[in-house]
């Protein structure tokens, strides 16, 4: 069997051509696609999520275990991940990738298809709330796909904030600002929520129009990163409509309150790929995606990497 470590991943997983891969996976591959909704099972102190995916045309096998951690170590130990290339026939493992690397950027180059469809094309301030590994990703690979000039990022911690705006600006070589949350709200034209907040990160009143949302960090019913007035604001497309409506409580909330009906959400990431559904009509529209990670996006992913072993 084929083993990748995660310095593995990080040498071989380029970025640009993974977000082409996962674009051209939502337009072509999805329909004929097998995604089981994935399993959360609650651990002690942690969340394990078992996510497969069958690609029935391509003959294409393959499982993710990932274990977010509640209290982690550190900030790079919140999750615990590992991809499995199966055997269609047999299911016997041929290949086990380290995957939290792989998570990482696999989430950002979802986030990254879907600014490019739906963000206005004279954007130039990416904002970021979280200071994590998926702010990070989300902060290099959204670069890929729109010319931003300013980076904002804003922590639940000050000084970590400051720590993680002065890094990035040095990997970036551009210019990073530590912000309050106001400020990251008011002042960004695509905005990115990559958290483990459980309660809303900013008053959607602040959204000024035109802004596009990525959100990606809530994943569970009761929690959610933007409030009601921002999902009510917003024209929402999701990954997938069975994994957003049993699992993301940005939307399931309002949709509880009776903020918003099911028709709010007008398209899924194929269906905004393949130009079914109209969503931004104009500049001034403020558009969300709301993603909560899809078993395809993983298989792609791990089949690039295999490409690249070769």
């Amino acid at each position: 069997m084929n083993l990748l470590t995660e310095d593995d991943v990080k040498a071989r997983l380029d970025p640009a051509r993974l977000v082409g891969v996962i674009e051209e996976a939502f337009r072509s591959r999805y329909p004929h696609t097998l995604i089981p909704l994935r399993t959360q099972m609650r651990l002690s102190g942690a969340v394990l999520l078992i996510m497969p995916c069958y690609d029935r045309q391509d003959r294409s096998l393959g499982m993710k275990l990932i274990t977010v951690i509640d209290t982690p170590p550190t900030p790079e130990e919140k999750i615990q991940a590992t991809y499995l290339v199966l055997d269609p026939t047999t299911g016997k493992p041929t290949a086990s990738v380290s995957a939290a690397y792989l998570t990482d950027l696999r989430t950002a180059a979802a986030s990254a298809v879907a600014t490019k469809y739906l963000a206005r094309e004279d954007v130039r301030v990416l904002g970021i709330f979280g200071t994590g590994r998926q702010a990070r990703s989300h902060l290099r690979v959204l670069r890929l796909v729109r010319n931003f000039e300013r980076f904002l990022v804003c922590g639940s911690n000050p000084g970590q904030s400051r720590e993680f705006a002065q890094e990035m600006a040095r990997e970036l070589a551009a210019t990073v600002e530590s912000v309050y949350s106001r400020t990251c709200a008011a002042e960004s034209d695509v905005l990115c929520t990559c958290t483990t907040a459980a309660r809303p990160l900013f008053d959607g009143d602040l959204l000024r129009p035109g802004t596009h949302i990525n959100a990606i960090g809530a994943f569970q019913p009761n929690t959610r990163e933007v409030d009601s007035v921002t999902v009510l604001r917003s024209r929402v497309v999701v990954d997938t409509y069975d994994g957003v409506l049993a699992e993301a409580g940005d939307l399931l909330i309002p949709l509880a309150e009776g903020v918003i009906a099911r028709g709010h959400i007008l398209a899924d990431l194929h269906e905004l790929l393949l130009g079914k559904k109209l969503v931004r009509r104009n500049a001034r529209e403020i558009t969300m995606f709301k993603s909560v990670g899809v078993a395809l996006e993983d298989l792609a992913a791990a089949e690039l990497l295999a490409g690249e072993n070769k």
